[in-house]
């Protein structure tokens, strides 16, 4: 019979005791094959640099230890020519990332193209809403005659994650500031060689209009849109208090387009209603057959540019008229139509 052939833990541990540096080596390369393995799978060298040019920087990386950028860009200027086009936009779009890749079009390039009027897409990630939008505003001080606003909850009052740290985190700023160095250091080593970079979803931001520019893998969720009618009243209180202070407060002498970028169950009921009490004109075109999100909360690129289509071909002559030089605005005053 042939004997079984084994180490004993005895002579296992006397071989390395006599050879530290084979020891050595193996946790090396374990902590090398370790390191590498987190780098590539969770930093944001887990996603693909082929989106940054002269006038895009990396706005979200879906690798856990990146996240976000944009949240902290704006707050502490990182990408200070962001900041001078949303300034200097004669119309602001505002709201979550739902407004974003809904207006991140070729038809919502076009017809500004086509109007010779200058756009900037100020929405952000993480469902964010009028708290961050506040800050940014009071710092920015807009010029535009025009503000489109996604009501759906835009009007709410909570932190997101990144607003957060940026608002209670000492260190915030140095965060970001390394996010930032790591895009420069992201986007040379990728190019010089591309399989140093993963396929996680990546979202790249012109600093021109805020658009996005969406890259690697994203969520393959498929979903049609939908509708929900219902009014929660206590919702719709809620927002329109808020909503009133907003506008009186950022929205003076500005006409207000109030909008709602439909997704699963998209809640057209409160949308209305806000609208109503505010006094504010809603353009949300809710008749186009067949679009769907492709993760149940996001437009798809061709449901995106028909709904943006749509929308342009509904609200384009009030934005026209707003910007010509004595056009329309709305009441100075939003209280008169609370009741």
């Amino acid at each position: 019979m042939m004997k079984s052939f084994s180490i004993s833990p005895v002579r296992f541990t006397g071989l390395f005791a006599a050879r530290p540096a084979i020891y050595a080596s193996i946790v090396l390369v374990a902590a090398f094959v370790a390191c590498g393995y987190q780098i590539r799978t969770q930093t944001i060298f887990s996603c693909p640099a082929s989106g940054y040019n002269a006038d895009r920087y990396l706005a979200y990386c879906q690798g856990t230890s990146y996240a976000d950028y944009e949240h902290g860009a704006f707050q502490f200027d990182l990408e200070p020519a962001a900041l001078v086009s949303a300034k200097n936009a004669d119309v602001l779009f505002l709201g979550n990332s739902r407004l974003q890749l809904a207006f991140s079009t070729t038809v919502t390039a076009a017809w500004f193209s086509a109007a010779s009027a200058r756009y900037y897409l100020m929405g952000f990630l993480y469902y964010e809403n009028v708290v961050f939008a506040e800050e940014l505003l009071r710092t920015i001080h807009p010029r535009a005659r025009v503000l489109v606003i996604n009501v759906d909850d835009f009007f709410g009052r909570s932190e997101s994650p990144p607003v957060k740290t940026i608002f209670h985190d000492p260190a915030a700023r140095q965060k970001y500031l390394a996010k930032q160095l790591w895009q420069r250091v992201h986007a040379s080593a990728c190019k010089t060689l591309a399989r140093l970079c993963g396929t996680k979803f990546v979202i790249f931001r012109s600093r021109e209009t805020g658009a996005y520019y969406q890259g690697g893998v994203p969520p393959n969720k498929i979903t049609p849109v939908s509708y929900d009618q219902n009014v929660s009243q206590d919702v719709v209180d809620s927002n329109v208090a808020t909503a009133i202070d907003f506008l009186s407060r950022f929205a003076q002498g500005k006409c207000v387009i109030l909008t709602n970028v439909p997704f699963v169950e998209t809640n057209t009921g409160n949308a209305d209603a806000i609208a109503k009490r505010i006094g504010a004109k809603l353009v949300a075109p809710a008749s186009l057959e067949g679009l769907q999100t492709y993760d149940g909360v996001h437009l798809d690129q061709p449901s995106a540019e028909r709904w943006s289509e749509a929308f342009f071909s509904a609200a384009g002559p009030e934005i026209q008229s707003c910007l010509e030089p004595h056009g329309a605005v709305r009441p100075s005053s939003y209280q008169s139509n609370s009741q």
